[in-house]
C-alpha cells in the first residue's frame, strides 16, 4: 500500500476558513486534526456571503487555522510530507488567500505543494471516511454546485449532469430570505418544513419531464415567491403555518427532483457493472435528512450501497482537501509556485461548462 503520508490541508473557497491534517494512504487514511473557522456572523446582515468580506477574513484567519490544526495533531510543520490547498473553484479572493498561505508555508518549510480542486475534495470524501473503491457515483450537492460525477479515480471524473442555474443550497438560502428565515437557509427551511404540509402547494419539478441528468432550481424558487405573494395579498401576511407549509412543499419538490435525476444517473452508472456499486452524496445540502432518506431508499431499491459523510464533512472543510491532496501526492503529482487560484475549474474538462455563477462560488 506504500508508505503512510501526513498531509496538511488548507481550504478557503467560500466562507469557511479551515485547516486539517490527514495521515495514511489512499483508501485508508484518518483525520488527525480538523479546524474550521466560520464567518456566519460577518455576513449575517447581508443575506449572503459578501466576497470582499470573506476574502479579508480568510487572509486574517488562515494562518491561525494552520497553527491550531498542527497543535491539535501534535505535529510540527517539519513532520508534514506535503501541503495541499484548494486552488479553485470558488470566490477568487478567498481561494487566493489560501493559495498564497500554502505557497509561503511550502517555501519556508521546504515542503511539496499540491493544488486541489475543491469539488474533488467533496467527491473523494467517501474514500476518506469509508475507504470505498472506484468507481462510484457521487452526487455533489451544495450551495454553489450540483452535479452527478462518475468517479473512476482521484483525477478521473465523468459528469453525467448538473444544475443549469441555481444549485439546491442556493435555492434553500433564497427561500429562507423570501420567508424571513435566518441564514444559512438549508437548516432553517428544514426545521420549518418539519412542521408543515408538503402537499399544500404543488410546486413544479423542473426538468423531470425531460431526458438526461441535468437539473434546474431557479423556477422552483420563483414558484415559491409567487405562492408567498398570493398568501400575503389574501391575508396581508404569513402565518407560522403558512411558512411551514411553504417550506415543506418546497423541500418536497427539491427531494423529488434530486431523487428523479439520481435514478437516471444511477442507471447509467450501473450499466457499467461496477463490482461493488456505491451511491455517495457530499456537500452542504447532503446534511438535509429528507434528501438523505430518499436517496437511501433509492439506493436500496437498486441494490446499491448508500454513503453520506458525517455532517461535519458535508460542509466545507480542510480534511477533504488534505485527503484529496494525499491521493494526488501518492500518485506522484504535485505543483510548483506557478499554482494559480482559479474561480472556475471543472472536474470533467471534456464536458461543456455549466451555466451561471452562484453566490457560493462559480459553478464548474
Amino acid at each position: 500500500m506504500g508508505n503512510s503520508l501526513t498531509i496538511l490541508g488548507i481550504e478557503s473557497s467560500c466562507d469557511d476558513t479551515a485547516a486539517a491534517v490527514v495521515r495514511g494512504v489512499p483508501g485508508a487514511a484518518h483525520i488527525r486534526a480538523s479546524v474550521v473557522h466560520g464567518q456566519a456572523e460577518l455576513h449575517a446582515d447581508y443575506g449572503g456571503v459578501v466576497p470582499e468580506i470573506a476574502a479579508r477574513a480568510h487572509a486574517e484567519r488562515v494562518d491561525i487555522c494552520v497553527k491550531e490544526a498542527l497543535l491539535q495533531a501534535d505535529l510540527a510543520l517539519s513532520d508534514i510530507d506535503a501541503i495541499a490547498v484548494t486552488a479553485g473553484p470558488g470566490l477568487i479572493g478567498g481561494v487566493l488567500s489560501g493559495v498564497m498561505c500554502a505557497k509561503g508555508l511550502a517555501i519556508g518549510a521546504g515542503k511539496p505543494l499540491v493544488g486541489v480542486n475543491h469539488l474533488a475534495g467533496h467527491a473523494l470524501t467517501p474514500r476518506l471516511t469509508d475507504g470505498i473503491v472506484y468507481p462510484y457515483l457521487m452526487l455533489l450537492v451544495s450551495g454553489g454546485h450540483c452535479q452527478f460525477l462518475l468517479t473512476r479515480g482521484h483525477g478521473d471524473f465523468s459528469r453525467l449532469g448538473g444544475t443549469i442555474d441555481d444549485a439546491p443550497g442556493e435555492a434553500f438560502d433564497k427561500t429562507a430570505r423570501l420567508l424571513g428565515l435566518p441564514q444559512p437557509g438549508g437548516p432553517s427551511v428544514q426545521a420549518e418544513a418539519a412542521h408543515g404540509d408538503p402537499t399544500r402547494f404543488r410546486f413544479p419539478r423542473p426538468l423531470l419531464d425531460r431526458p438526461g441528468c441535468d437539473l434546474s432550481f431557479s423556477g422552483l424558487k420563483t414558484a415559491l415567491l409567487r405562492a408567498r405573494d398570493a398568501i400575503v395579498t389574501e391575508k396581508a401576511g404569513l402565518t407560522r403555518q403558512d411558512r411551514a407549509d411553504l417550506c415543506a412543499s418546497f423541500q418536497a419538490a427539491v427531494v423529488d427532483v434530486l431523487a428523479g435525476k439520481t435514478a437516471r444517473a444511477l442507471a447509467l452508472y450501473l450499466a457499467e457493472n461496477p463490482a461493488a456499486p456505491v451511491l455517495a452524496v457530499a456537500g452542504g445540502v447532503a446534511a438535509n435528512t429528507a434528501i438523505r432518506a430518499r436517496l437511501e431508499t433509492l439506493s436500496a431499491d437498486h441494490a446499491t450501497r448508500f454513503l453520506a459523510p458525517p455532517l461535519a464533512l458535508c460542509t466545507d472543510n480542510a480534511a477533504m482537501i488534505a485527503y484529496a491532496g494525499l491521493e494526488r501526492f501518492a500518485a506522484g503529482e504535485q505543483d510548483d509556485m506557478t499554482l494559480a487560484a482559479r474561480p472556475r475549474w471543472p472536474l470533467d474538462a471534456t464536458r461543456p461548462g455549466l451555466l451561471g455563477s452562484g453566490k457560493k462560488g462559480a459553478k464548474a
